[in-house]
């Protein structure tokens, strides 16, 4: 994902939801790598379970379930998207 869509499912801005990934890249949460001018962030595998558990016991609370909701329908429709270019040029190639 984006952070745009980041920005549209926490309902903060740039600069905060920004400013929230380097707290979790600091405190040992993310790990990051750089492409141009993209930074791509991903929970570390040695805390990814301790991750799963707080959502876990969280998963009741009404906001994160909001939440969720927005980023399930984002990233169907980013898989819906990326289909949909694959094919298109797919075609384009015959």
């Amino acid at each position: 994902m984006c952070i745009s869509d980041l920005e549209h499912i926490l309902g903060f801005t740039q600069a905060k939801t920004s400013r929230h990934l380097i707290y979790l890249k600091n405190a040992g949460i993310l790990s990051f790598r750089r492409y141009n001018h993209w930074v791509f962030y991903q929970v570390k595998d040695e805390v990814y379970e301790i991750v799963n558990q707080i959502f876990q016991f969280l998963h009741k609370d009404q906001q994160l379930q909001h939440d969720q909701t927005l980023f399930k329908t984002l990233f169907s429709n980013r898989e819906l998207a990326i289909n949909k270019i694959q094919i298109q040029a797919e075609q384009w190639l015959k």
